[in-house]
């Protein structure tokens, strides 16, 4: 495999991780959890896992700038405010028209590149927002959603959160000089873990519904899935590719969204959906595929 082609790639799978959390949440809530009970735990045990990782492997901290501990707060901040807002959008928006917010993220991302940048946005980063676009309103079954008498607070914060996943993806493509991925994942989890103490359900883990009503397991999978494979790869991968093009690539996770839900949940899946699906991948998979036309064309 074309080295160029790796970090698309860990991007990739890091957003597909990201695609299966909701379903979990939605299999979690089956047992009797809310979602801020699972959010929670989701950060409560992701940290606890990198934290066990960093005891074993390293057990030092390195020195940081103050430029380089400023990004991976940051990282850390939007990360924990995304899993919080979009969790008050679900409970004001369909689950298919807050994935098409979230979804914003995609040109919201390009946006902020080009701005940090200071440059303007390439043909084909443009064509792929509109097709990935395109492809979100038809893999979500949101030409199918009741739009009127949707409050405006769901709309908000459905905004909200795309942008913070936007700001995660931006900092997380910056380079901090002498710091191991570890290190860095461990001081964004707990970051993340802050917010989310803050926000949501912090108490699951002393008055005993985390480990001994059976949450643990559903924060096992959402640790592993939601912090310790796509935060490890993001920070490995986006500081080669960039933030905006790890923005239109990210946009695999509604794809493995709606394929993960129609085989757990037994979700429904029209030929719309399909469709939809076919225009997500093809709209994530432009840019690489022009850049490498571009380097082997003579």
């Amino acid at each position: 495999m074309k080295t160029n082609l790796i970090y698309p790639l860990l991007i990739v799978i890091a957003s597909s991780s990201y695609g299966i959390l909701s379903t979990i949440v939605k299999v979690a809530m089956q047992h009797g959890f809310t979602t801020s009970e699972a959010v929670s735990s989701q950060y409560i045990i992701g940290f606890m896992l990198v934290g066990t990782i960093f005891i074993v492997t390293q057990r030092q901290l390195p020195k940081l700038t103050k430029n380089g501990l400023l990004i991976l707060v940051s990282a850390g901040i939007f990360t924990g405010i995304t899993g919080i807002v979009y969790g008050e959008s679900l409970k004001y928006l369909p689950a298919s028209l807050a994935v098409v917010m979230l979804f914003q993220f995609t040109w919201i991302g390009l946006l902020l590149d080009c701005i940090f940048h200071k440059r303007l946005p390439s043909r084909p980063e443009v064509i792929s927002i509109f097709v990935l676009f395109a492809g979100t309103i038809l893999a979500a079954g949101v030409l199918n959603v009741d739009l009127s008498g949707i409050a405006i607070q769901g709309w908000l914060f459905g905004l909200a959160a795309a942008f913070t996943f936007a700001c995660f993806i931006q900092f997380n493509s910056r380079p901090v000089e002498g710091i191991t991925t570890t290190s860095r994942v461990l001081i964004v989890s707990f970051v993340a873990l802050i917010m989310i103490s803050i926000f949501l359900n912090p108490e699951i883990a002393w008055n005993g519904k985390l480990f001994t009503e059976g949450l643990w397991k559903f924060g096992l999978a959402l640790g592993l899935f939601g912090i310790i494979l796509p935060i490890y790869l993001f920070s490995i991968a986006v500081p080669k590719v960039g933030g905006a093009l790890a923005s239109i690539l990210s946009a695999i996770e509604l794809p493995v969204a709606v394929t993960v839900s129609v085989i757990v949940l037994h979700e429904s899946l029209t030929l719309l959906q399909i469709v939809g699906i076919i225009l997500v991948i093809l709209g994530m998979l432009l840019p690489t595929m022009l850049a490498n036309r571009k380097i082997t064309a003579p």
